[in-house]
């Protein structure tokens, strides 16, 4: 089983393809460079989340990645955003090693939170806006699935 450079470049592959399949069929979509990271910065939160219910460099970096997202969201006076993240990130501690988080229901539901506090807190016209974001996280957490072999 690959480690954390193997579920970051699992992930990062992984969603270049799943950009290249969006583009070729038909979604085509302006992005700025900003909505960009926020797109590789869900789909490298969605390759490391499995592992982060344990002690390892795949933790580390997917609570660092959180920490300068909700370090962020303070910033910039987002208390409520800041506190959704907060309240998220406690999630893996709800289990074990490999239970859960290995699992494909957890790849769709994990981060449903995505679009859904945007749209409840902002209206559903932000269902849109946030799709892409919701998808980028799935397919990272699919890439750290497939590639701990759990699909085979």
């Amino acid at each position: 089983m690959p480690g954390y450079k193997g579920h970051i470049t699992g992930s990062l592959v992984a969603g270049g393809i799943a950009a290249v399949a969006a583009f070729m069929l038909g979604y085509h979509f302006l992005v700025t460079p900003s909505q960009i990271a926020g797109l590789v910065g869900f789909c490298l939160l969605g390759g490391l989340f499995p592992d982060s219910d344990t002690d390892s460099k795949g933790q580390n970096l997917f609570y660092g990645l959180l920490i300068i997202g909700d370090g962020a969201l303070i910033y910039f006076r987002q208390y409520s955003w800041a506190a959704w993240v907060g309240l998220f990130a406690m999630l893996p501690a709800l289990g074990h090693h490999r239970s859960w988080t290995h699992t494909w229901w957890a790849m769709l539901v994990v981060g449903i939170p995505i679009v859904v506090i945007p749209v409840l807190v902002l209206g559903r016209s932000t269902f849109m806006v946030y799709l892409p974001f919701y998808v980028a996280f799935t397919v990272g957490y699919f890439s750290h699935l497939l590639l701990d072999r759990k699909f085979l």
